[in-house]
């Protein structure tokens, strides 16, 4: 049996008939006015749920996120159409006739099971949206509870690492002019005489009296020679610093704002956050 507690939860559900063909989502749950059980639900059918049709909660069973009645669906489309006044109540006679319609006995006694055979047979007043009166309902979205929930966007800033550039190093070769100064010596030949004396005066008569004769003597010159090696002179390599500075950003958010309107009590005012 369905109760009060599962009111809620009901709405939305697929409602599936007794040979298990899903018959279409719950639209409505009407209460018993005296008992506050939940007596009767009404089912979206007909093609994208055009017509909404009553079934009795009586013998109805909750099965995972369905509710399976002990009906088919062509009987529940079949089913009598109820125009639910303003007070959301159904008539005597209106409920009279879905009764037989579904087989069931009626009665205008009360009772504590919300069913007729000693009940009223009218049910209690609904909300917009299917639920109990006296409980606030949505009327721009399915019911969810009492209190309406503001949210905003927030703002979370993070960070990505992007490449910004590139740096490299390159090695190519230049020819350049250089001068040494290297000093560098070069024989010359000077003539000396000397007179004839004692000291000499051998070496002076050594030969024949009168002859031809030649001297040579060779000189020599030192020239700069040069010659060139590779050699090593320093090591260069690149490194990364990091500089740290503060970036502002800026991007819009959303927020939620909820005001009281209508009849609100004065010490509350209308009031927005």
């Amino acid at each position: 049996m369905i109760t009060q507690n599962q009111v809620r939860d009901l709405i939305g559900c697929q409602l599936v008939g007794s040979d298990d063909q899903k018959i279409g989502k719950v639209g409505q749950i009407f209460l018993d006015d005296q008992t506050g059980k939940p007596e009767w639900a009404t089912v979206n059918t007909g093609f994208f749920g055009s017509s909404e049709s009553f079934v009795p909660l009586a013998d109805a069973d909750v099965r995972g996120d369905a509710v399976q009645v002990p009906y088919t669906k062509d009987q529940i489309k079949d089913a009598p159409n109820v125009d639910v006044d303003n007070g959301g109540h159904l008539s005597q006679s209106e409920e009279r006739n879905l009764y037989q319609h579904y087989g069931r006995s009626y009665s205008e006694q009360s009772s504590d099971s919300g069913l007729p055979g000693s009940g009223t047979g009218r049910t209690s007043g609904r909300d917009t949206s299917g639920t109990a009166t006296g409980a606030g309902h949505d009327t721009s979205g399915p019911n969810t509870d009492d209190a309406m929930t503001r949210s905003e966007e927030q703002l979370h800033a993070g960070k990505e690492t992007v490449t910004a550039g590139k740096a490299r190093l390159r090695k190519w070769v230049e020819t350049e002019e250089q001068n040494v100064s290297v000093p560098v010596k070069k024989e010359k030949a000077r003539l000396e005489t000397e007179p004839i004396t004692d000291a000499n005066r051998g070496s002076a008569l050594d030969g024949p009296a009168i002859s031809e004769e030649e001297h040579e003597v060779t000189l020599t010159e030192e020239r700069p020679v040069v010659a060139k090696e590779a050699v090593p002179v320093e090591r260069v390599r690149l490194t990364k610093d990091s500089e740290e500075h503060d970036e502002q950003i800026s991007e819009e958010v959303r927020k939620e704002r909820i005001e009281a309107e209508g009849d609100v009590d004065s010490g509350t005012g209308r009031t927005r956050r």
